[in-house]
């Protein structure tokens, strides 16, 4: 069973986001793809990213999560 979630970052930089994706791919048992903005004005403070895609695959425990946790929680408050 896989599960989905996106995480957003408003007006985060694309050079950011990628490294929050580098980051999380060495969670075992997670995925990460990057969502390109979908939106059709372009607005400066805006970043060229929508949001990141997580996926969990079934090999993703408890522990994987919370290291997942632990990284989104430390991009948040910088």
């Amino acid at each position: 069973m896989e599960i989905k979630e996106k995480i957003e970052f408003p007006g985060l930089p694309l050079a950011v986001y990628r490294e929050i994706a580098a980051h999380l791919r060495q969670v075992e048992g997670v995925e990460v793809d990057l969502i390109p903005q979908s939106s059709q004005q372009f607005d400066y403070n805006q970043s060229q990213i929508d949001g990141l895609s997580i996926s969990w695959t079934a090999n993703s425990g408890l522990e994987s999560r919370q290291r997942v946790k632990q990284i989104l929680a430390y991009y948040q408050n910088r």
